[in-house]
């Protein structure tokens, strides 16, 4: 499958809106138990879209079938016209989804050297002619770097651009790996518990980081996390799962209000746990 061509290797151009992606009736069952059961949803282009649910919901059971690692046994994934189930995770990603995950994996060497790792599958250059360093290799490389930069600068890591992964504190390491998924070009992005271990400050910018990276690259996103102040201030849209089925869906107000949320969350039925605004992002989940 070839490389799509790089957004930023094309002159900065703002990208044609992304497809929306359709998950259709996805069902996954792993030695008799049901992770997901029959799971719908769409997000829509240029949107960010929200799954939330207790422990053991299907999050990511979910989030495993979209990037490839997970063949559902049942149930369709679409990107646009396009089928994603089954595909293998580097075929989807050359399609143009990106993922993180919850824990932090990131290379030896500087944030520049992690990010670049992100432009490999978009590098048409083969291994030889980068290993004898051919004219066209060394200004695809150069551009590429280019673009990382600029892509560090947008999610505020453009003064460690050359300091080692290791020196950074936990919540950039986490942006770290944010930054490496969007140097893939992604038409939309799987951001799996962006902010899981941050504090109140790092929350709220990695919130208005993902909020500049939306606006700027008008990509979509599907955003799984446990911090509601986060999910009620970013998302356009919420599915919430419980026990590997969809139990409501809508907008974040809607979503916080529904009777079938409050018992998944509270196991009390009919109370409104919080107030009609939504909590700023940083401060504690539902």
């Amino acid at each position: 499958m070839s490389a799509r061509t790089s957004p930023g290797l094309a002159g900065d151009r703002r990208p044609a809106p992304p497809p929306a992606l359709r998950v259709q009736d996805v069902t996954v069952r792993f030695a008799g138990l049901t992770a997901l059961g029959a799971v719908s949803f769409t997000v829509a282009p240029g949107s960010v879209h929200a799954l939330i649910g207790p422990n053991g919901a299907g999050k990511s059971t979910c989030f495993n079938v979209l990037s490839g690692l997970y063949r559902p046994e049942s149930g369709r994934v679409l990107l646009g016209d396009t089928e994603l189930t089954g595909l293998a995770p580097h075929k989807i990603a050359a399609l143009g989804v990106a993922r993180t995950f919850q824990n932090i994996v990131t290379t030896e060497g500087t944030v520049a050297d992690n990010l670049m790792v992100g432009r490999h599958v978009l590098t048409r250059a083969g291994f030889a002619a980068s290993a004898l360093r051919l004219p066209g290799a060394v200004r695809e490389q150069r551009a590429h770097r280019d673009r990382v930069r600029e892509i560090a600068e947008l999610t505020g890591l453009g003064d460690h651009f050359d300091t080692p992964v290791a020196l950074l504190s936990y919540g950039d390491r986490k942006r770290v790996e944010l930054a490496r998924a969007l140097c893939l070009e992604p038409r939309v992005l799987l951001l799996d518990e962006p902010v899981a271990g941050m504090n109140g400050a790092e929350r709220a910018r990695t919130a208005e980081v993902v909020s500049a990276v939306r606006a700027r690259l008008g990509l979509s996103v599907l955003l799984v996390e446990h911090d509601m102040g986060l999910v009620m201030s970013l998302a356009d849209e919420v599915t919430v799962l419980d026990f590997g089925r969809t139990v409501a869906h809508g907008t974040p107000d809607e979503v916080r209000r529904h009777p079938e949320v409050l018992r998944a969350y509270l196991g009390t039925p009919g109370a409104d746990p919080a107030p009609a605004a939504a909590p700023a992002p940083g401060e504690d989940p539902v």
